[in-house]
């Protein structure tokens, strides 16, 4: 079912979901009003939006210079990875960019769709760059001076050894990290770190990026990108691009696990590093890409899916990981999704102990898939446990509010909720003296649900919303209802909206003519008082026969909740009518 399936199995995330939604748009208002920093801005949220709102906190002079650097470092970034760009053109300028950066009218067409844009219009960047503090000036150039050194060199080196990779980490990645450090440092928020630490945040997201994106890599036209180094990967195959042969499978599983190993190497150095962190925002800013990193490491370890397709924590997926040993039977349910659990990293990782809690838990979580019979099974259990004795040293776990691993009935109930409610009704002496714990708390979900009709509004059409809601989802309703007001509206609706658009999906009797053009344009009607499509059955097709309500209803929220229900249904629509016509 999609989306909608998985906000059931979830709905506690649906409140980080639309915060998280909320946050983008108003990191998109504080978009300055200069044409340059217009573009600047503009441009980080199209290149990568997840960092656009892990920055927005930063107070505006450290933000801007975060800004530049970052769209400097992807300019850079743009023109290695073209490998369309002769040798003998990108040397120069690779090694030339920290001077680039000062001439308002240099710019490289290079690279392709946003990134080719950035490259067009780079003066932009560069009048930015020029606004800044000179401390910042200088801390950028020397960063880029050095990163496009280090890249130009592996231009025309390939990596060989576990030191070339840690090297060309260092050069790409490290640098970043402590040119991150040096900026926080100069603007008075935080101490200068010692550099292996800020170096090590780098080369662990680096290393996670390498890893993850091995297929992108490998599979780049014209010609391959290899930065898997050779030291790891002949032990298992004779070529790097054999490591995505079927044949080739558990040989492959082994080389994958070995580099995730590698990556775990940095973690201790993660930590330390940001536990010295003074500054709530910018622990917060450095705190989500290694969690999300970590997060994508538990999800690629012993994972042969890795080999068949892009292995990301993406935006519009959400994964449930089961260990192939014993998850199951402790009931250890754990999923890593974007929009679910990146929701909910956002939202909820606000102290040192959350950061602590969520590497405990996803390396909690690679350590039951860790394979006894794999060739580095020791070193990755060592390093594992080196991790889970530093969160624990912390003292913090039992202080954290982020939890990446639950307990089964935090994510699913043991009952279905017909099996529920049927048990709510029982009237035998018998069923309750078997279940004499849960008499208590079935009659408060029992006094909940009449409590949560009484808060029904008088108007018609919010009425017809909360009486449909509590009809197609009594769960739902019930956990709305401690919502303030306008977010438990806007979660109503957009709910109403999400049930309705899934009748649409699931009816099998609409012909794929008319449905494709009722999904996609779904994000419209919304809008339309006068619109409505009789499919479904039972509550479902009264909720489309009266969708006429739920549209008004809609069209009184505040126009900022508006947005954001309109944009996710539009998301949703274009999604259900492109699995309509491939199978999954």
């Amino acid at each position: 079912m999609g989306v909608f399936e998985e906000i059931l199995k979830h709905p506690d995330e649906l409140y980080p979901l639309l915060k998280l939604k909320m946050a983008v748009k108003q990191s998109e208002k504080q978009i300055p009003n200069e044409v340059h920093w217009c573009f600047c801005y503009s441009m980080l949220h199209k290149v990568s939006r997840s960092f656009a709102l892990v920055i927005h906190k930063l107070e505006p002079q450290l933000r801007n210079a975060v800004c530049v650097l970052y769209l400097v470092l992807r300019a850079l970034d743009t023109v290695e990875d073209d490998t369309s760009i002769a040798t003998d053109v990108k040397l120069p300028i690779l090694r030339a960019f920290h001077q680039h950066i000062y001439d308002s009218d240099w710019h490289f067409s290079c690279g392709t769709m946003d990134c080719k844009v950035l490259m067009d219009e780079f003066h932009h960047v560069s009048i930015a760059f020029l606004e800044l503090e000179r401390g910042c000036q200088v801390v950028i150039e020397d960063t880029i001076k050095m990163m496009g050194e280090g890249m130009a060199k592996f231009i025309c080196k390939e990596i060989e050894t576990i030191g070339d990779y840690d090297e060309y980490c260092h050069y790409v990645a490290g640098l970043v990290g402590l040119g991150l450090s040096k900026l926080f440092h100069y603007v008075g928020s935080e101490d200068l770190a010692p550099d292996n630490l800020p170096n090590s945040i780098g080369l662990f997201l680096q290393k996670v990026n390498i890893i993850r994106d091995y297929l992108e890599d490998i599979n780049e036209v014209p010609k391959s990108r290899m930065f898997w180094p050779r030291e790891i990967w002949s032990k298992y195959v004779n070529k790097l691009e054999d490591l995505k042969c079927e044949g080739n499978s558990e040989k492959a599983v082994q080389c994958l696990n070995e580099m995730v190993t590698n990556a775990l190497l940095h973690v201790e150095d993660c930590l330390n590093c940001m536990s010295a962190l003074r500054d709530h925002s910018i622990l917060w800013s450095c705190a989500i890409p290694q969690i999300m990193g970590i997060g994508t490491l538990a999800l690629c370890y012993n994972n042969y899916q890795f080999f068949q397709g892009a292995v990301k924590i993406r935006r519009v997926v959400t994964i449930t990981v089961l260990s192939p040993y014993d998850v199951f039977s402790i009931f250890v349910f754990v999923h890593i999704c974007t929009l679910g659990l990146a929701a909910v990293v956002f939202d909820q990782t606000n102290t040192k102990a959350d950061v602590y809690g969520a590497f405990n838990d996803f390396v909690s979580i690679m350590k039951t898939k860790v394979d006894k019979k794999d060739p580095n099974a020791t070193e990755t259990l060592s390093r594992i446990e080196a991790i889970q004795r530093i969160c624990r040293d912390s003292g913090t776990l039992n202080k954290r509010k982020l939890h990446i691993v639950r307990n089964k009935s935090a994510y699913s109930p043991i009952l279905s909720n017909s099996q529920f409610l049927k048990l709510i009704k029982m009237e035998t002496l018998w069923e309750i003296l078997k279940y004499p714990d849960e008499f208590y708390p079935l009659l408060k979900v029992k006094m909940a649900v009449k409590e949560a009709k009484k808060q029904i509004p008088p108007d018609i059409h919010w009425g017809f919303c909360y009486t449909m809601l509590h009809k197609v989802s009594t769960s739902f309703s019930l956990v709305i209802q401690q919502l303030d007001t306008e977010l438990r509206n806007a979660a109503c609706v957009f709910y109403l909206f999400l049930r309705a658009i899934d009748t649409v999906e699931d009816d099998m009797s609409i012909a794929m003519d008319v449905k494709l053009p009722i999904l996609r344009a779904f994000h419209q009607h919304i809008y339309d008082r006068d619109w409505k499509f009789s499919c479904g059955a039972g509550d479902c097709k009264i909720l489309m026969d009266g969708f006429h309500h739920v549209s008004t209803a809609f069209l009184e929220l505040d126009r900022h909740c508006q947005v954001v229900i309109e944009d996710m249904i539009r998301q949703t629509g274009e999604g259900m009518a492109k699995f309509i016509c491939r199978e999954v």
